[in-house]
């Protein structure tokens, strides 16, 4: 027979865990990331219902058949880092969604947690991590803040392994490197759009005349951004 109360008890469970996972989404969907509201929704309530499924989906245990109800919920960890792992992106020498990734891995906690009926515990994780990826991020780019706007520079190539040189000039003057982006024009002719910061003017005007003296490198721009 249906145990109905429990039934309505653990769906109240997997409601709440979807909802959280939705908090966490909306912030990344807003900003544009990769993994967002159904993602992250649909991590948690997934998390939730592998945690319920564990404790209450196979009967009570017995003496003679002892059941572990972490057996299953032990391997959401393991199992959300590949899809974690689909959240990183290559982009040149930047790589991108690692903040995404880690997202995604709380989140599942947070199913879970909610999947133990452990709704405080659960609402209070999504707050920090909600603090995390918001205010904090805020304070972050007030800190980088500090240094100069963000300089975009526009590159024109004969072979994209001049990149290569480009970005081991901006390393060497201890410039941060943002996004790259490259498009070919033709045969033996690319463009590569680059952001980068700096803390002097001084410095990334030495940047710029270091990568002007590469062989097949031409600076056809540069521009800071507002």
């Amino acid at each position: 027979m249906i145990d109905l109360p429990l039934q309505l008890d653990l769906s109240v469970r997997l409601v709440v865990a979807a909802l959280l996972g939705l908090a966490v989404g909306f912030e990344r969907e807003i900003h544009g990331h990769p993994a967002g509201l159904r993602t992250h929704m649909l991590v948690a309530m997934g998390s939730a219902l592998f945690t319920v499924l564990s404790a209450y989906g196979f009967g009570t245990a017995s003496a003679a058949q002892p059941i572990d109800p972490t057996r299953i919920a032990a391997q959401i960890v393991a199992g959300i880092g590949f899809l974690g792992a689909g959240a990183i992106l290559k982009d040149g020498i930047v790589i991108r969604g690692l903040t995404t990734a880690a997202s995604l891995w709380a989140t599942s906690a947070v199913g879970m947690a909610a999947g133990a009926g452990e709704f405080v515990l659960a609402a209070v994780a999504t707050g920090t991590i909600l603090v995390s990826l918001w205010p904090i991020n805020a304070l972050a780019e007030r800190l980088h803040g500090t240094a100069l706007a963000e300089v975009q520079l526009r590159l024109s190539m004969e072979h994209l392994d001049a990149l290569g040189e480009v970005s081991t000039v901006l390393v060497g003057n201890r410039l941060e490197i943002g996004q790259i982006s490259t498009q070919r024009l033709g045969k033996s002719s690319y463009r590569a759009d680059i952001s980068v910061r700096g803390r002097t003017p001084a410095v990334i005007a030495s940047a710029i005349e270091s990568i002007d003296k590469i062989p097949g490198v031409d600076i056809i721009s540069t521009s800071q951004s507002d």
